[in-house]
């Protein structure tokens, strides 16, 4: 793959304290290097305003998001998909957002020089013909009053999976397989292989288990009975579903990340053992 040498650095912070600190260092460090271009809320913090742009409106080489995993999530609903991102995490895990904030300057020195970008897979979703934002993590059908239980059928290609009640049901990419899918019982892919996940929550069947099937088949839901439901995606877009709503879910369109390391699971393995290591540290 060709190297990308940058010319206009996009950049969006959470906002915190900490995260604004380390972005004005970015900003400083990047200098007369490339343009940077924010996003209009930290240009306003900044009082940058000349350099702050609409996310959806940017035209830049690549995107620095300071924040955490959820920073890259929103963000990654108003971006252009061409748009690779770069993660600075300033949250817990960061399995996006995968650069330390010690390590932010040494690898922004190298991203400088060109870069690499690696392709993630997003689920694109509909509920009844309406068009829902893309799920880069995950897609959950979820009851809207915890105890009740929703009784529901999927089916891949009009074909029945799975008839079964359970809190809900967790659709994932590859990349969301470390996610809630995987709070949830499912098995973490390799985010270069082209499947989705479906993982039953809590199902109230021993033969429900959590399935892959290729992403580009079509996946979709039907709810029987009145129970409420929600279907939330990446834990940043909520709505209300009902028993005439029909969910559907294939293949959408991708997001680019700046790539860091190749070596995926052994970046997965040192960030699942660093959460080990912080949940004993808090135990003790």
């Amino acid at each position: 793959m060709n190297s990308i040498q940058p010319k206009r650095i996009g950049m969006v912070c959470r906002g915190e304290p900490g995260d604004v600190l380390v972005l004005k260092r970015l900003i400083e460090y990047v200098g007369d290097k490339a343009e940077v271009i924010l996003d209009e809320k930290t240009a306003h913090e900044l009082k940058k305003e000349e350099q702050g742009m609409k996310i959806g409106e940017m035209v830049v080489d690549f995107l620095i998001c300071v924040g955490g995993d959820g920073t890259i999530l929103r963000t990654l609903h108003y971006l252009k998909s061409t748009t690779p991102v770069l993660g600075i995490n300033m949250g817990a895990i960061g399995f996006l957002a995968e650069v330390q904030p010690e390590n932010a300057i040494s690898v922004l020195t190298r991203i400088l020089e060109g870069f690499e970008v690696e392709r993630r897979e997003r689920l694109s979703v509909e509920v009844s013909g309406e068009r829902m934002p893309y799920a880069m993590n995950e897609a959950v059908v979820i009851t809207s009053k915890p105890g009740k239980m929703l009784h529901f059928a999927i089916f891949v290609d009009d074909d029945e999976l799975e008839r079964l009640r359970a809190d809900g049901v967790v659709f994932a990419t590859p990349t969301g397989s470390t996610a809630y899918a995987m709070s949830a019982g499912g098995p973490i892919v390799d985010p270069k292989v082209d499947a989705a996940i479906i993982v039953p929550i809590a199902p109230f069947k021993l033969s429900a288990r959590p399935t892959v099937v290729d992403i580009n088949t079509m996946i979709s839901l039907e709810l029987f009975g009145m129970k409420e439901a929600e279907l939330v995606i990446d834990g940043q877009f909520y709505r209300g579903i009902g028993k005439e709503d029909r969910i559907s879910i294939t293949r959408g369109e991708p997001a680019f990340f700046v790539k860091i390391r190749d070596k995926h699971f052994l970046k997965l393995r040192d960030k699942l053992r660093s959460e080990d290591e912080r949940e004993m540290k808090r135990l003790i």
